[in-house]
């Protein structure tokens, strides 16, 4: 039977460029450049039975490696948020770049849980190409090889059901692993969409990022969620670094060093890990 889950957004780094340089092909929507911000988030679902973490931001050295601004420690939001590493909350990653799978050595006894194909690729000849290696940390890579060696890692394909109303689905497109989290709220099927789709513009106008592994399936994603949305099997999408996402949602209400929002807020969302 599916648990009820509220879905915490809390925001922890941004960073301030332009359109042409988040857009693939800018060029070719012939319209002017500008600026545009770019949040950064971790995710954290809590039940009454459960907490667990989707994503686990950048660490200091990686943010500082890609002059990213860490507005506050992902570690200390886990923390006001009572989540412990003698707790070992299971972790999804949705894929492996720096920012979404940096600090997981906070958490030495979690198990994670990742795509197959994202596992894959990383360990394989391509990762070491400038147009995708510069998006992760060679360091967290190792980490995750010794996560898997101990036993910790679980890798799947297709869709995967990490506990009763939480589900992995691949879809590709961003990374060849990337994956989009379906969770069971009291507002309907949140999609954590992550980096699938990096801002909403992206959903709404079918402008891919500019970092990207497979370009029909990052489109295919585009129609997957908007399909969601337009049959229901979705009530809300949330991205993955739109500047917008928190003003979206309710204010969390609880004290954490940073900006936060829920949806599907539970009366006692004291979840065990």
């Amino acid at each position: 039977m599916a648990e009820t889950y509220e879905v915490v957004i809390a925001r922890y780094g941004t960073r301030r460029t332009v359109r042409s340089e988040v857009y693939l092909n800018y060029g070719l929507y012939h319209e002017e450049d500008g600026p545009i911000g770019l949040d950064y988030f971790v995710w954290i679902l809590r039940s009454a039975q459960r907490t667990i973490l989707v994503d686990t931001g950048f660490s200091t050295a990686g943010g500082e490696a890609r002059k990213r601004t860490m507005l506050t420690h992902p570690t200390l939001i886990w923390k006001a948020l009572g989540i412990t590493p003698e707790q070992a909350p299971p972790i999804v990653l949705t894929h492996a770049h720096f920012d979404h799978a940096g600090n997981l050595d906070h958490f030495p006894a979690s198990q994670i849980v990742m795509a197959e194909a994202e596992l894959d690729f990383w360990e394989g000849p391509q990762a070491h190409r400038a147009l995708f290696h510069h998006s992760v940390e060679d360091s967290e890579l190792e980490h995750l090889a010794r996560v898997r060696a101990e036993g910790r890692l679980t890798t799947f394909r297709g869709r995967h059901t990490v506990a009763p109303g939480v589900e992995l689905v691949e879809v590709g497109g961003h990374t060849p692993g990337q994956c989009i989290v379906i969770v069971t709220t009291a507002e309907g099927p949140v999609v954590l969409a992550s980096d699938a789709v990096h801002f909403y513009e992206e959903l709404e106008r079918g402008m891919p990022f500019m970092s990207v592994a497979d370009l029909v399936a990052m489109y295919d994603g585009f129609d997957l969620l908007n399909g969601m949305l337009a049959d229901g099997s979705a009530a809300v999408v949330v991205s993955g670094h739109d500047p917008s996402t928190l003003e979206r949602f309710d204010p969390l209400g609880e004290p954490l060093p940073g900006e936060a929002a829920v949806i599907g807020r539970l009366a006692h969302p004291d979840g065990a890990a």
